[in-house]
């Protein structure tokens, strides 16, 4: 197996978002927001023996930003394919202020503050053509739970290559109490955060999940 250093990825996670401008767009400075994500090396080191290196749709942790301190609007902005330049988009579907109304599911229990480490992701292709709702069950039996939006953000911003060609992945974790299912795929060359419907399965859509949580 290839090795796997936790500090230097989350090092490297830290610089991937200072360098996306996450601190600007937070109004903070680069000094403070690195020393708000300081304290998050400290539950990543500690699950650091257990940790696989990256590999194709898995990855061993993400560092998320909440919206609490960069809004989405903002942040799927900061979304690139693997080898492009053409930032993310919102679907037009999201009507204007719409957006901000899904939110994280409460059995989530995320951890509370404006960041957070979400641990063993999968961008979950295995379920590309399952019905999405069938897809969480499979999901729940793993006592694994959905990504929320942010999660999912974190994701193809710290790995783009992630969102791929008939690999793309819905974001279960964030709802509006409604049938919708929030989504990543590409459109014309770039992200796009759009939703599908809970009962309708896609070829190309899968079901990301997350492993643990912690702060």
């Amino acid at each position: 197996m290839t090795d796997f250093d936790a500090g230097t990825e989350f090092d490297r996670q830290v610089r991937t978002l200072v360098d996306l401008a996450y601190p600007a767009l937070a109004g903070m400075t680069e000094a403070a927001f690195r020393g708000l994500l300081e304290p998050l090396r400290e539950p990543v080191l500690a699950r650091a023996t257990a940790m696989e290196p990256p590999a194709e749709g898995r990855v061993p942790f993400l560092i998320v930003v909440t919206r609490a301190l960069v809004p989405l609007a903002e942040a799927v902005p900061l979304t690139r394919l693997a080898g492009r330049s053409k930032p993310g988009v919102i679907e037009r579907f999201y009507a204007p202020g719409e957006l901000e109304r899904f939110v994280p599911l409460q059995e989530l229990a995320l951890p509370d503050g404006a960041a957070y480490v979400v641990f063993d992701v999968e961008r979950g292709e295995e379920f590309c053509g399952a019905v999405p709702l069938n897809a969480l069950m499979t999901v729940a039996e793993r006592n694994r739970t959905p990504l929320t939006i942010e999660e999912g953000l974190a994701l193809v911003g710290q790995y783009p290559e992630a969102l791929a060609k008939n690999k793309c992945f819905s974001l279960a974790g964030s709802r509006s109490g409604d049938r919708r299912v929030p989504a990543l795929w590409i459109s014309k060359g770039a992200p796009k955060l759009g939703w599908c419907w809970e009962g309708n399965p896609h070829t190309w859509l899968g079901m990301a999940s997350a492993g643990a949580r912690g702060q």
